[in-house]
């Protein structure tokens, strides 16, 4: 049995799926949403409710500056498995991974370069899908009739 190359949008649902694992598994915390765009030779990555119970603890009582550490901290920590996460997935090597993080809002932005564009499949149309007429095209039926 041979597997087909995925396409773009398994891909980027796979590696938002791992990435969210990851930051249960590593951090306890599992962020709400993460959204990852394939884009060339980048990857972005979006995450929802990013921020841990202990960062929000800290921000909220006076300690944003500590809460910002932490969050680097964090990331420091996590960023090696992300990138091997990515390269994984993907099967490019990540040049650079570039990551910010706003406690206000909860939400964690994270920029992969990659050495290349992964392989990914370009889904053809099935031809079972019936396509409706719009009202416009039965009226230029009509009066090519």
């Amino acid at each position: 049995m041979t597997t087909s190359t995925p396409t773009r949008g398994q891909v980027e649902r796979t590696l938002a799926q791992r990435i969210q694992a990851l930051y249960r598994e590593q951090l306890g915390h599992q962020p709400g949403k993460v959204i990852c765009q394939l884009s060339d030779r980048n990857v972005v990555v979006v995450m929802e409710d990013s921020i841990t119970q202990a960062e929000q603890l800290l921000a909220q009582t006076g300690h944003q500056a500590l809460a910002e550490q932490v969050r680097l901290d964090l990331y420091d920590a996590i960023q090696p498995r992300l990138k091997e996460l990515i390269e994984e997935t993907l099967d490019v090597t990540v040049i650079e991974l570039l990551s910010d993080a706003t406690l206000e809002t909860g939400r964690t932005g994270i920029i992969a370069i990659l050495t290349d564009s992964p392989a990914v499949r370009t889904p053809t149309p099935t031809s079972t899908k019936v396509r409706r007429r719009s009202p416009s095209d039965r009226s230029a039926t009509q009066k090519s009739a």
